[in-house]
């Protein structure tokens, strides 16, 4: 190999390289189109990213009142929804998944969390309520834990 070749090769490696980096900071994947894909993005700016103005967009705009009420993602994630997390992972419950749920204007949408608090492990679940406006998909609700005290 010339020298010229092997500059060559460095060059695209390390392009490449620093373009694999730059990836999407979008950490939620599937179907964007999808009810469970916004609940699931909802959960990811309120517990993972802690930005609740992103969570507001995902929300109906009632909804949306209820949750800059609180003033922070934290404090509404402990008092509304009445879970807490340092980190989370978020998946869509697909057990009871209806096909129809996702052509219709509203569905239930169960989730699944995988997370630490204070470096022990805590799972749990929550379900919520969405709406279609627009062809978007809004979490309308967040339904009450019917096994909490």
């Amino acid at each position: 190999m010339t020298k010229s070749l092997i500059k060559q090769t460095f060059v695209v490696l390390a392009a490449m390289i620093l373009l694999s980096a730059c990836g999407s900071e979008d950490n939620v994947s599937g179907d964007k189109d999808t009810p469970g894909y916004a609940a699931t993005m909802y959960f990811d700016a309120l517990y993972n990213q802690k930005d609740l103005d992103a969570a507001m967009k995902i929300a109906t705009p009632r909804h949306a009142r209820i949750m800059r009420s609180y003033g922070t993602a934290s404090q509404f994630a402990r008092n509304l929804v009445n879970m807490q997390y340092d980190e989370v992972t978020i998946e869509v419950d697909m057990t009871n998944q209806s096909l129809r749920e996702q052509y219709g204007d509203s569905a239930k949408i169960n989730l699944i969390f995988t997370g630490q608090l204070h470096g022990e492990q805590v799972d749990d679940m929550r379900s919520v309520s969405m709406v279609r406006k627009k062809g978007k998909w809004y979490v309308d609700k967040v339904l009450a834990d019917p096994f909490a005290r």
